[in-house]
């Protein structure tokens, strides 16, 4: 029953390139016309058939991590590609899965309600696994976020720094202002602002291994009494700050609390301040979390859409004084991610066992994917209190360095 019904479901869908299945009874099919992008799977048993029925898009990740689906490392990309391009040209699909669909969109604003200990849980789910995984696959600064290839042929270190030189010219950063950082991560872009620009910065996390790996690097490069961490979240604080930055932290929010994140931004920011939210986007109209990142990588997380975001924003107070599409960008970064994750396999293998390896795996390719594949950004939104609190013209974006100017004025 399960056989048939999936094979007319590929047979519906797969109307561009072709996709080779051998099923688990050793039987082998192939769908699609040809052309284009070809890859292979196979099925190794009953079990899966149902789920990718029922709930393709989680149990194709599933699938793989358990070993009910077998595919090739450097075929993967081909095969989430596939299945995107042929959805995109309109490939048939059940009635019953585009109904789940609409009800997935329906209600993804009740599946966000993150509260302080949900958010909590939710950051400890992803970031608290273990720090010397991410040194594995991250730039040295340890940035886990969309770099800025201002060239293609820079190295990642490269463009992470060329990411941070971005978003400190839109902040127009000047020695002893404070500084908050939301979201802070390991704190190298706090680090760098008051390294490099003689800013005074709060970073907050709600990670513990964050806080412990930031505090000690604070400590380690002598700037502890110009840099302090906290564990805390954004909502409990009541200080006032020259600038406010958070990268990669808003996906995290939660639809229901956007309102409330941009309240607390507009609170906590000075009357003549300038804060940069730097956020995954979707440049299409909203939709929810793919079931399986949901479950096993970013619980409680949402790529907000612009129709999203710009209600809340129009109602914040806040004039959006810049706003930046970065198109382009997250696919090669998380392309490296992937390449120094599998060049470090070994290294993953003695800290987890194979299905972690091949949810991670699935995970940075998926990723990568979708921001090559998909209609997903990066979004920069610039905000302050005053039109004028910044200049009218955006030349001040590509000016010298500050960074550099001060280091030339030592």
């Amino acid at each position: 029953m399960w056989k048939t019904a999936l094979d007319r479901m590929l047979r519906r869908l797969l109307t561009w390139g072709e996709l080779k299945v051998e099923w688990p009874d050793g039987e082998t099919r192939t769908y699609g016309p040809g052309g284009g992008i070809s890859s292979s799977i196979r099925l190794t048993r009953e079990e899966i058939l149902r789920p990718l029925c029922l709930n393709p898009v989680l149990a194709i990740g599933e699938g793989y991590m358990d070993g009910s689906i077998d595919i090739e490392t450097d075929e993967m990309y081909d095969l989430l590609t596939l299945l995107v391009r042929n959805q995109q040209k309109g490939g048939g699909l059940p009635a019953g899965l585009k109904a789940y669909g609409r009800y997935r969109d329906a209600v993804r604003r009740f599946m966000q309600h993150n509260d302080p200990r949900k958010s909590r849980n939710n950051v400890a789910h992803h970031y608290d696994i273990s720090d010397d995984l991410y040194r594995l696959f991250l730039d040295a600064d340890m940035q886990y976020s969309c770099a800025y290839f201002a060239r293609p042929d820079m190295t990642l270190e490269e463009a992470q720094e060329a990411k941070k030189r971005h978003i400190a010219h839109k902040l127009m950063i000047e020695p002893g202002m404070r500084i908050l950082d939301i979201g802070c991560g390991w704190g190298g872009m706090a680090l760098t602002l008051a390294r490099d620009y003689g800013a005074r910065v709060v970073g907050v996390t709600l990670s513990e291994n964050q806080l412990k790996t930031a505090r000690e690097r604070a400590e380690a490069e002598g700037l502890s009494d110009k840099v302090e961490f906290r564990l805390i979240d954004y909502r409990d604080l009541s200080d006032s700050f020259d600038r406010i930055v958070s990268v990669g932290m808003f996906e995290h929010v939660g639809l229901p609390h956007f309102a409330e994140y941009f309240d607390k931004v507009g609170d906590l920011l000075k009357e003549d301040g300038v804060a940069l939210i730097h956020t995954i986007g979707r440049v299409a109209p909203p939709g929810a979390t793919s079931p399986w990142i949901a479950k096993y990588i970013f619980p409680g997380g949402y790529v907000p859409s612009m129709s999203d975001v710009a209600p809340v924003l129009e109602r914040s107070g806040l004039w959006t004084t810049d706003m930046e599409i970065l198109r382009g960008h997250y696919g090669p970064t998380i392309h490296h991610w992937h390449q120094r994750f599998e060049a470090n396999l070994d290294k993953v293998r003695e800290m987890y066992d194979e299905r972690f390896v091949r949810m991670w795996r699935f995970y940075l390719i998926a990723c990568e994917m979708a921001f090559e594949e998909q209609h997903q950004a990066v979004f920069q939104y610039q905000l302050t209190h005053r039109q004028h609190a910044v200049p009218a013209t955006r030349d001040y974006m590509y000016q010298p360095d500050q960074a550099e100017l001060l280091r030339a004025a030592e």
